[in-house]
Protein backbone atom coordinates (compact mmCIF):
# COMPACT_ATOMS: atom_id res chain seq x y z
CA UNK A 1 0.00 0.00 0.00
CA UNK A 2 1.19 3.58 -0.90
CA UNK A 3 2.14 5.77 2.20
CA UNK A 4 -0.46 8.60 3.00
CA UNK A 5 1.66 11.28 1.75
CA UNK A 6 2.16 9.70 -1.66
CA UNK A 7 -1.52 9.71 -1.59
CA UNK A 8 -2.31 13.15 -1.36
CA UNK A 9 0.41 14.76 -2.59
CA UNK A 10 1.55 15.50 -5.88
CA UNK A 11 5.56 14.46 -7.13
CA UNK A 12 7.87 17.21 -6.53
CA UNK A 13 9.01 17.19 -10.25
CA UNK A 14 5.73 17.29 -11.74
CA UNK A 15 4.87 20.51 -9.01
CA UNK A 16 7.79 22.53 -9.74
CA UNK A 17 7.28 22.29 -13.46
CA UNK A 18 3.24 23.45 -13.06
CA UNK A 19 3.73 26.51 -11.13
CA UNK A 20 6.15 29.42 -10.81
CA UNK A 21 8.75 29.68 -7.39
CA UNK A 22 5.95 32.36 -6.15
CA UNK A 23 2.92 29.80 -6.34
CA UNK A 24 5.28 27.31 -4.66
CA UNK A 25 5.83 29.40 -1.91
CA UNK A 26 2.54 30.14 -1.58
CA UNK A 27 1.33 26.72 -1.02
CA UNK A 28 3.95 25.87 1.09
CA UNK A 29 2.43 28.65 3.24
CA UNK A 30 -1.26 27.30 2.66
CA UNK A 31 0.20 24.47 4.24
CA UNK A 32 1.72 25.28 7.23
CA UNK A 33 -1.48 27.30 7.84
CA UNK A 34 -3.47 24.26 7.73
CA UNK A 35 -0.92 22.21 9.63
CA UNK A 36 -1.47 24.94 12.26
CA UNK A 37 -5.27 23.98 12.03
CA UNK A 38 -5.30 20.78 12.51
CA UNK A 39 -2.76 20.76 15.53
CA UNK A 40 -4.77 23.36 16.83
CA UNK A 41 -8.16 21.44 16.86
CA UNK A 42 -6.48 18.42 17.82
CA UNK A 43 -5.59 20.42 20.86
CA UNK A 44 -9.08 21.60 21.19
CA UNK A 45 -10.88 18.55 21.25
CA UNK A 46 -8.32 16.67 23.22
CA UNK A 47 -9.23 20.10 26.42
CA UNK A 48 -12.77 19.03 25.78
CA UNK A 49 -12.60 15.62 26.04
CA UNK A 50 -10.19 16.21 29.72
CA UNK A 51 -12.86 18.69 30.59
CA UNK A 52 -16.33 16.55 30.11
CA UNK A 53 -14.05 13.59 31.58
CA UNK A 54 -13.35 16.21 34.73
CA UNK A 55 -16.87 17.47 35.23
CA UNK A 56 -18.41 13.85 34.64
CA UNK A 57 -16.48 12.62 37.42
CA UNK A 58 -16.13 15.73 39.63
CA UNK A 59 -20.04 17.30 39.07
CA UNK A 60 -22.20 14.28 37.52
CA UNK A 61 -25.31 16.50 38.46
CA UNK A 62 -23.97 19.72 36.85
CA UNK A 63 -23.40 17.41 33.58
CA UNK A 64 -27.18 16.03 34.12
CA UNK A 65 -28.42 19.36 33.88
CA UNK A 66 -26.46 20.43 30.82
CA UNK A 67 -27.45 17.19 28.86
CA UNK A 68 -30.93 16.86 31.02
CA UNK A 69 -30.23 13.22 31.65
CA UNK A 70 -27.06 11.53 32.50
CA UNK A 71 -24.14 11.26 29.92
CA UNK A 72 -21.81 8.08 29.51
CA UNK A 73 -18.42 8.83 29.56
CA UNK A 74 -18.72 5.90 26.49
CA UNK A 75 -19.81 8.25 24.20
CA UNK A 76 -17.42 11.36 23.94
CA UNK A 77 -14.57 8.21 24.51
CA UNK A 78 -15.81 6.96 21.57
CA UNK A 79 -16.10 9.49 19.76
CA UNK A 80 -13.39 12.15 20.31
CA UNK A 81 -10.25 10.00 20.32
CA UNK A 82 -10.48 8.96 16.80
CA UNK A 83 -11.11 12.29 15.98
CA UNK A 84 -8.11 13.16 17.53
CA UNK A 85 -5.86 10.69 15.98
CA UNK A 86 -7.03 11.73 13.04
CA UNK A 87 -6.27 15.27 13.19
CA UNK A 88 -2.34 14.25 14.41
CA UNK A 89 -2.34 12.49 11.20
CA UNK A 90 -3.26 14.47 9.13
CA UNK A 91 -0.79 16.77 10.85
CA UNK A 92 1.77 14.69 10.35
CA UNK A 93 1.19 14.55 6.75
CA UNK A 94 1.24 18.35 6.44
CA UNK A 95 4.82 18.33 8.15
CA UNK A 96 5.86 15.58 5.81
CA UNK A 97 4.92 17.81 2.66
CA UNK A 98 6.21 20.84 4.02
CA UNK A 99 9.73 19.25 4.40
CA UNK A 100 9.29 17.35 0.80
CA UNK A 101 8.16 20.84 -1.18
CA UNK A 102 4.93 18.90 -2.00
CA UNK A 103 1.66 19.89 -2.93
CA UNK A 104 -1.36 18.31 -1.97
CA UNK A 105 -4.24 17.50 -4.28
CA UNK A 106 -7.82 19.71 -4.24
CA UNK A 107 -10.08 16.91 -3.59
CA UNK A 108 -7.94 15.83 -0.66
CA UNK A 109 -8.50 19.08 1.13
CA UNK A 110 -12.15 18.77 0.67
CA UNK A 111 -12.40 15.17 2.08
CA UNK A 112 -10.53 16.51 4.91
CA UNK A 113 -12.93 19.12 5.41
CA UNK A 114 -15.79 16.76 5.04
CA UNK A 115 -14.00 14.23 7.13
CA UNK A 116 -13.38 16.70 9.84
CA UNK A 117 -17.05 18.75 9.77
CA UNK A 118 -18.44 15.60 11.06
CA UNK A 119 -17.27 14.83 13.90
CA UNK A 120 -20.00 17.39 15.83
CA UNK A 121 -22.17 14.79 13.52
CA UNK A 122 -21.40 11.79 14.53
CA UNK A 123 -21.35 12.81 17.99
CA UNK A 124 -24.68 14.36 18.22
CA UNK A 125 -26.02 11.03 16.37
CA UNK A 126 -24.62 9.40 19.30
CA UNK A 127 -26.55 11.60 22.30
CA UNK A 128 -29.82 10.80 20.64
CA UNK A 129 -29.15 7.22 21.28
CA UNK A 130 -28.76 7.77 24.88
CA UNK A 131 -30.92 11.08 25.69
CA UNK A 132 -34.10 12.28 24.08
CA UNK A 133 -33.25 13.95 20.52
CA UNK A 134 -34.66 17.07 20.39
CA UNK A 135 -32.40 17.56 24.08
CA UNK A 136 -28.94 16.21 21.83
CA UNK A 137 -29.43 18.18 18.91
CA UNK A 138 -30.40 21.19 20.60
CA UNK A 139 -27.31 20.41 23.12
CA UNK A 140 -24.09 22.47 22.98
CA UNK A 141 -22.26 19.80 20.95
CA UNK A 142 -23.89 21.44 18.15
CA UNK A 143 -21.78 24.77 18.58
CA UNK A 144 -18.95 22.68 17.51
CA UNK A 145 -19.68 23.21 13.83
CA UNK A 146 -19.25 27.25 14.60
CA UNK A 147 -15.62 26.03 15.90
CA UNK A 148 -14.69 23.88 12.88
CA UNK A 149 -16.25 26.55 10.34
CA UNK A 150 -13.91 29.19 12.58
CA UNK A 151 -11.04 27.28 12.26
CA UNK A 152 -11.27 26.33 8.56
CA UNK A 153 -10.10 30.21 7.68
CA UNK A 154 -7.03 28.81 8.44
CA UNK A 155 -7.23 27.00 5.18
CA UNK A 156 -7.03 30.23 3.55
CA UNK A 157 -9.49 28.82 0.46
CA UNK A 158 -12.75 31.02 0.10
CA UNK A 159 -14.20 27.78 -1.29
CA UNK A 160 -13.09 25.15 1.17
CA UNK A 161 -14.33 27.44 4.19
CA UNK A 162 -17.84 27.80 2.34
CA UNK A 163 -18.02 24.10 2.07
CA UNK A 164 -17.22 23.80 5.51
CA UNK A 165 -20.53 25.77 6.40
CA UNK A 166 -22.53 23.96 3.92
CA UNK A 167 -21.74 20.44 4.84
CA UNK A 168 -22.40 21.41 8.77
CA UNK A 169 -25.66 23.22 7.63
CA UNK A 170 -26.69 19.77 5.58
CA UNK A 171 -25.74 17.25 8.35
CA UNK A 172 -27.09 19.59 10.81
CA UNK A 173 -30.55 19.57 9.09
CA UNK A 174 -30.33 16.42 8.27
CA UNK A 175 -29.76 14.55 11.72
CA UNK A 176 -32.39 16.95 12.84
CA UNK A 177 -34.30 15.45 10.12
CA UNK A 178 -33.95 12.07 10.95
CA UNK A 179 -34.36 11.84 14.68
CA UNK A 180 -36.94 14.46 15.15
CA UNK A 181 -40.42 14.42 13.56
CA UNK A 182 -40.47 17.80 12.53
CA UNK A 183 -43.09 19.37 10.47
CA UNK A 184 -43.64 23.13 8.94
CA UNK A 185 -46.71 24.03 12.28
CA UNK A 186 -46.04 22.68 14.88
CA UNK A 187 -46.45 23.44 18.72
CA UNK A 188 -43.02 23.36 19.76
CA UNK A 189 -41.25 25.88 17.58
CA UNK A 190 -38.25 24.03 17.74
CA UNK A 191 -39.72 21.02 16.27
CA UNK A 192 -40.53 23.23 12.88
CA UNK A 193 -39.02 22.67 9.85
CA UNK A 194 -38.42 26.15 9.60
CA UNK A 195 -36.71 26.62 12.87
CA UNK A 196 -33.48 24.18 11.87
CA UNK A 197 -33.48 25.68 8.34
CA UNK A 198 -32.69 28.42 9.96
CA UNK A 199 -29.93 27.23 11.96
CA UNK A 200 -28.44 25.81 9.47
CA UNK A 201 -28.37 28.86 7.28
CA UNK A 202 -26.58 30.74 10.22
CA UNK A 203 -24.31 27.71 9.95
CA UNK A 204 -24.02 28.29 5.77
CA UNK A 205 -23.74 32.14 6.04
CA UNK A 206 -20.58 31.48 8.95
CA UNK A 207 -18.60 29.72 6.71
CA UNK A 208 -18.97 32.08 3.96
CA UNK A 209 -17.42 34.79 6.34
CA UNK A 210 -14.81 32.48 7.52
CA UNK A 211 -14.50 32.09 3.93
CA UNK A 212 -13.92 35.68 3.17
CA UNK A 213 -11.56 36.61 6.18
CA UNK A 214 -9.50 33.30 4.79
CA UNK A 215 -8.96 34.44 1.21
CA UNK A 216 -7.92 37.99 2.94
CA UNK A 217 -5.18 36.24 4.14
CA UNK A 218 -4.66 34.71 1.39
CA UNK A 219 -4.13 37.48 -0.13
CA UNK A 220 -1.92 38.95 2.67
CA UNK A 221 0.29 36.48 2.05
CA UNK A 222 0.40 36.67 -1.54
CA UNK A 223 1.12 40.28 -1.43
CA UNK A 224 3.65 39.60 1.53
CA UNK A 225 5.46 37.00 -0.85
CA UNK A 226 4.99 39.23 -3.90
CA UNK A 227 6.78 42.07 -2.00
CA UNK A 228 9.64 39.39 -1.19
CA UNK A 229 10.02 38.29 -4.87
CA UNK A 230 10.33 41.34 -6.13
CA UNK A 231 13.17 42.70 -3.54
CA UNK A 232 14.87 39.78 -4.55
CA UNK A 233 14.79 40.58 -7.92
CA UNK A 234 15.81 44.22 -7.03
CA UNK A 235 18.74 42.06 -5.12
CA UNK A 236 19.73 40.17 -8.12
CA UNK A 237 20.47 43.46 -10.36
CA UNK A 238 21.72 45.56 -7.60
CA UNK A 239 23.25 43.34 -4.96
CA UNK A 240 22.58 43.32 -1.32
CA UNK A 241 24.35 46.65 -0.97
CA UNK A 242 21.32 48.85 -1.72
CA UNK A 243 20.11 51.33 0.63
CA UNK A 244 16.28 50.05 1.52
CA UNK A 245 14.32 53.45 0.67
CA UNK A 246 16.49 52.80 -2.60
CA UNK A 247 14.65 49.47 -3.22
CA UNK A 248 11.39 50.74 -2.38
CA UNK A 249 11.40 53.21 -4.69
CA UNK A 250 12.92 50.75 -7.28
CA UNK A 251 9.78 48.23 -6.30
CA UNK A 252 7.24 51.22 -7.27
CA UNK A 253 9.42 52.08 -10.78
CA UNK A 254 9.67 48.69 -11.94
CA UNK A 255 12.50 47.25 -14.06
CA UNK A 256 11.30 47.88 -16.87
CA UNK A 257 11.71 51.79 -16.54
CA UNK A 258 15.29 51.02 -15.92
CA UNK A 259 17.35 50.81 -19.31
CA UNK A 260 18.02 54.17 -20.73
CA UNK A 261 20.38 56.65 -21.63
CA UNK A 262 21.11 59.36 -18.61
CA UNK A 263 23.30 61.93 -17.27
CA UNK A 264 24.98 60.50 -14.03
CA UNK A 265 28.10 61.05 -11.65
CA UNK A 266 30.61 57.72 -11.68
CA UNK A 267 32.79 57.06 -8.84
CA UNK A 268 35.15 54.35 -8.57
CA UNK A 269 37.04 53.61 -5.26
CA UNK A 270 40.35 51.25 -4.88
CA UNK A 271 42.25 50.57 -1.85
CA UNK A 272 45.93 51.30 -2.53
CA UNK A 273 48.16 48.26 -2.05
CA UNK A 274 45.73 46.46 -0.60
CA UNK A 275 46.82 42.91 -2.80
CA UNK A 276 50.56 43.52 -1.23
CA UNK A 277 49.69 44.01 1.92
CA UNK A 278 47.57 41.05 1.89
CA UNK A 279 50.33 38.92 1.48
CA UNK A 280 51.13 39.55 5.05
CA UNK A 281 47.78 38.45 6.37
CA UNK A 282 45.59 35.17 6.45
CA UNK A 283 42.62 35.01 3.83
CA UNK A 284 40.21 35.19 7.31
CA UNK A 285 42.32 38.67 7.97
CA UNK A 286 42.00 39.73 4.70
CA UNK A 287 38.26 39.17 4.48
CA UNK A 288 37.56 40.98 7.55
CA UNK A 289 39.53 44.07 6.92
CA UNK A 290 37.92 44.42 3.54
CA UNK A 291 34.61 44.05 4.64
CA UNK A 292 35.20 46.23 7.45
CA UNK A 293 36.32 49.30 5.19
CA UNK A 294 33.50 48.13 2.39
CA UNK A 295 31.06 48.37 5.47
CA UNK A 296 32.50 51.88 6.32
CA UNK A 297 32.31 53.13 2.52
CA UNK A 298 29.16 51.49 1.29
CA UNK A 299 27.40 52.85 4.40
CA UNK A 300 28.33 56.14 3.36
CA UNK A 301 27.09 55.79 -0.46
CA UNK A 302 23.58 54.76 0.36
CA UNK A 303 23.77 58.14 3.16
CA UNK A 304 24.38 59.94 -0.10
CA UNK A 305 21.79 58.69 -2.65
CA UNK A 306 24.17 56.74 -4.57
CA UNK A 307 24.12 53.02 -5.04
CA UNK A 308 27.67 50.48 -5.34
CA UNK A 309 27.11 49.05 -8.63
CA UNK A 310 29.79 46.48 -8.75
CA UNK A 311 32.38 45.34 -6.40
CA UNK A 312 35.88 45.36 -7.77
CA UNK A 313 38.17 42.90 -5.95
CA UNK A 314 39.61 45.83 -3.53
CA UNK A 315 37.36 48.65 -4.70
CA UNK A 316 34.19 48.93 -6.03
CA UNK A 317 32.14 51.20 -8.68
CA UNK A 318 29.29 53.40 -7.42
CA UNK A 319 26.88 55.77 -9.55
CA UNK A 320 24.99 58.44 -8.43
CA UNK A 321 22.13 59.61 -10.62
CA UNK A 322 20.60 56.27 -11.42
CA UNK A 323 18.97 54.25 -11.51
CA UNK A 324 16.65 57.12 -9.94
CA UNK A 325 17.23 60.88 -10.75
CA UNK A 326 18.72 62.96 -8.47
CA UNK A 327 19.24 66.74 -9.77
CA UNK A 328 22.41 67.16 -7.57
CA UNK A 329 24.11 63.58 -8.32
CA UNK A 330 27.28 65.11 -8.41
CA UNK A 331 27.09 67.44 -5.45
CA UNK A 332 26.37 64.13 -3.49
CA UNK A 333 29.18 62.20 -4.99
CA UNK A 334 31.72 64.63 -4.54
CA UNK A 335 30.36 64.76 -0.79
CA UNK A 336 30.29 61.07 -0.24
CA UNK A 337 33.87 61.15 -1.66
CA UNK A 338 34.68 63.53 1.09
CA UNK A 339 33.76 61.80 3.44
CA UNK A 340 34.73 58.42 2.94
CA UNK A 341 38.14 60.18 2.98
CA UNK A 342 37.54 61.09 6.87
CA UNK A 343 35.76 57.88 7.60
CA UNK A 344 38.79 56.00 6.47
CA UNK A 345 41.42 57.82 8.20
CA UNK A 346 38.93 58.48 11.40
CA UNK A 347 39.57 54.32 11.06
CA UNK A 348 42.66 53.81 11.00
CA UNK A 349 43.78 55.62 14.22
CA UNK A 350 44.77 52.47 16.07
CA UNK A 351 44.54 50.15 13.66
CA UNK A 352 46.86 47.53 13.08
CA UNK A 353 46.29 47.27 8.99
CA UNK A 354 45.81 51.16 8.27
CA UNK A 355 44.80 51.65 4.90
CA UNK A 356 44.49 54.14 2.34
CA UNK A 357 42.18 54.90 -0.51
CA UNK A 358 41.66 56.64 -4.18
CA UNK A 359 38.80 57.90 -5.54
CA UNK A 360 37.80 59.58 -8.77
CA UNK A 361 34.51 61.31 -9.93
CA UNK A 362 33.39 61.89 -13.20
CA UNK A 363 29.88 63.33 -14.73
CA UNK A 364 28.49 62.38 -18.20
CA UNK A 365 25.68 60.37 -20.35
CA UNK A 366 25.93 56.62 -19.78
CA UNK A 367 23.62 53.66 -21.00
CA UNK A 368 22.29 51.89 -18.09
CA UNK A 369 20.15 49.11 -17.88
CA UNK A 370 19.97 45.43 -16.98
CA UNK A 371 22.04 42.75 -18.77
CA UNK A 372 22.87 39.45 -18.38
CA UNK A 373 21.47 35.89 -19.59
CA UNK A 374 17.28 35.10 -18.89
CA UNK A 375 18.68 33.29 -15.50
CA UNK A 376 20.86 36.19 -14.24
CA UNK A 377 20.76 39.92 -14.86
CA UNK A 378 22.36 43.10 -13.31
CA UNK A 379 22.12 46.40 -13.88
CA UNK A 380 24.90 48.26 -15.15
CA UNK A 381 26.23 51.01 -16.49
CA UNK A 382 28.22 51.40 -19.56
CA UNK A 383 29.87 54.55 -21.84
CA UNK A 384 32.95 56.85 -22.31
CA UNK A 385 31.70 57.99 -18.93
CA UNK A 386 32.35 54.95 -16.91
CA UNK A 387 35.56 54.20 -19.05
CA UNK A 388 37.06 58.15 -18.30
CA UNK A 389 36.21 57.50 -14.53
CA UNK A 390 38.27 54.02 -14.13
CA UNK A 391 41.19 55.95 -16.17
CA UNK A 392 40.90 58.81 -13.38
CA UNK A 393 41.29 56.58 -10.74
CA UNK A 394 44.43 55.16 -11.89
CA UNK A 395 45.81 58.42 -12.29
CA UNK A 396 45.81 58.83 -8.24
CA UNK A 397 48.47 56.61 -8.05
CA UNK A 398 50.85 58.78 -10.42
CA UNK A 399 49.87 62.28 -8.99
CA UNK A 400 49.84 60.80 -5.67
CA UNK A 401 46.26 62.14 -4.85
CA UNK A 402 43.10 59.97 -3.43
CA UNK A 403 40.38 62.35 -4.80
CA UNK A 404 40.43 63.49 -7.82
CA UNK A 405 37.39 65.15 -9.88
CA UNK A 406 36.96 65.54 -14.07
CA UNK A 407 36.96 69.21 -15.29
CA UNK A 408 32.82 68.40 -16.00
CA UNK A 409 32.60 67.41 -12.01
CA UNK A 410 33.89 70.54 -11.57
CA UNK A 411 31.96 73.16 -13.70
CA UNK A 412 28.60 70.81 -12.71
CA UNK A 413 29.52 71.43 -8.37
CA UNK A 414 31.18 74.68 -8.30
CA UNK A 415 30.94 74.97 -4.87
CA UNK A 416 31.69 71.74 -3.43
CA UNK A 417 35.01 71.57 -5.34
CA UNK A 418 36.16 75.68 -5.69
CA UNK A 419 39.23 74.39 -3.16
CA UNK A 420 40.38 71.97 -6.00
CA UNK A 421 43.74 72.72 -7.38
CA UNK A 422 44.02 71.55 -11.02
CA UNK A 423 46.81 68.79 -12.02
CA UNK A 424 46.51 70.01 -15.30
CA UNK A 425 45.84 68.19 -18.64
CA UNK A 426 46.64 64.61 -18.59
CA UNK A 427 47.06 62.26 -21.32
CA UNK A 428 44.91 59.33 -20.64
CA UNK A 429 45.27 55.75 -21.95
CA UNK A 430 43.25 55.10 -24.64
CA UNK A 431 42.13 59.08 -24.95
CA UNK A 432 43.73 61.04 -27.62
CA UNK A 433 43.32 64.27 -26.18
CA UNK A 434 44.45 65.87 -22.84
CA UNK A 435 42.00 65.62 -20.35
CA UNK A 436 41.99 68.23 -17.38
CA UNK A 437 41.72 67.00 -14.02
CA UNK A 438 41.19 69.01 -10.46
CA UNK A 439 42.56 67.34 -6.96
CA UNK A 440 40.75 67.47 -3.85
CA UNK A 441 42.66 65.98 -1.86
Amino acid sequence: MAPASAVLCRPRSRLASEAPTLERLLRREVLRSERQRVFRLAGLLTTLLLVTILLQSAAPRLVEALFHGRLSLGTPLAIFPPFIAYELLVGGIFTVLIHRDRGIFTFARYANALVETSMPTVLLFALTRSMEASVAVASWPSLLYFLFIVFSTLRLDFALSAFTGAVAAVELFALAYATLPLAWIADDASLTILYHLSRSAILLLAGFIAGSVGAQLKGRFRRAIDAAAARDRMTNLFGQHVSPPVVERLIAMGTTELSEVRRIAVMFVDIRGFTAAAHRHTPADVVARLNTAFAILVEIVDRRHGIVNKFLGDGFLAMFGAPIDDPEAVQHAVAAGREMLSAMAESNVGNAWPLRIGIAIHVGEAVTGTVGSPRRKEYTVIGDTVNLAARLESLNKEVGSQLIVSAAVRDAAPRETEDATPVGPVVLRGYLEPVTVWRLA
